[in-house]
């Protein structure tokens, strides 16, 4: 429990500072920890350096910032989030987004809403019959809009086998997220908002009441699977599971959100293993 409170308290320090110059050895500090155990802990639970962590919040609010201020010179998004260049704030952008700034923008201006690709890390928790930790992600941001739609269908996907992806390399394991975001928005409306709730799960949260509606997005992810994308002249087969939820009405909590889009999307895998 001790080390859970410490990467709390490394999360919360992190948020507050994104727009600021700082190491990991000032987090560590800040939280009265030893670099090297500060790093190995991160690691342990949130499955990435506290670098890479601190460079993809960066590139998360910069994409908001991107896409809500559109009258902003992506050279002052840069400077705002600690890059003393376009190039190199491009670069930083691309290994996140898989694309570059001026393309993101123009590709999402209409949608309105960012894709959660890397939402905050809050916490950890555990689901009954786990034996390992998930990670809590913040979207309070879209509260008011998923009450709004309490009864409107969710698409949820999850890659399947992304640890052998993240074998080949960290950078083709972000790809592989990337593109997955990419496949539900390429398979909805502009009017459906795409989230990610968990290491490799993502909800797309629809427009519609319709089951029907929800069964085809979910039939057009499944057509994609199999499909391959580059890395580093490698091409490198993507595949998801998804699934169909609406949650029962008027029983909508925010806190019991994730426990309920990750269990159905459990119950799905359950089901593709049997089958295969």
């Amino acid at each position: 429990m001790a080390n859970i409170a410490l990467l709390v308290r490394t999360l919360s320090f992190i948020e507050d500072n994104l727009n600021s110059d700082f190491q990991t050895e000032d987090i560590a500090r800040a939280c009265y920890a030893s670099k090297s155990s500060l790093e190995k802990n991160f690691r342990e639970m949130a499955h990435y350096s506290v670098h890479d962590y601190v460079t993809r919040r960066k590139m998360m609010k910069a994409a908001k910032q991107l896409i809500q201020m559109p009258e902003q010179s992506i050279l002052d998004v840069a400077v705002e989030y600690g890059f003393s260049s376009h190039e190199a704030f491009t670069r930083a952008f691309f290994n996140v987004w898989n694309c570059n700034p001026k393309d993101f923008r123009e590709a999402y201006i209409g949608r309105g809403r960012v894709p959660e690709l890397f939402p905050q890390i809050t916490g950890f928790y555990q689901l009954q019959g786990e034996n390992y930790m998930r990670r809590s992600v913040d979207i309070s941001e879209m509260y008011d809009f998923l009450k709004e739609r309490q009864n409107c269908y969710f698409v949820c996907a999850d890659i399947r086998s992304l640890i052998p992806i993240n074998n080949i390399s960290r950078k083709a394991g972000d790809i592989a997220l990337s593109e997955t975001m990419k496949r539900l928005l390429d398979c909805s409306a502009d009017e459906d908002v795409a989230f990610r709730i968990g290491h490799d799960e993502f909800a797309l949260l629809t427009c519609s009441t319709e089951r029907a509606y929800a069964e085809e997005i979910r039939e057009k992810i499944l057509a994609m699977n199999g499909q391959s994308f580059d890395f580093e002249g490698q091409k490198i087969p993507l595949n998801l599971y998804a699934c169909v939820l609406k949650l029962e009405s008027g029983s909508f909590k925010y806190a019991d959100l994730f426990g309920k889009l990750i269990g159905s999307l459990s119950e799905e895998k359950k089901l593709a293993y049997a089958k295969d």
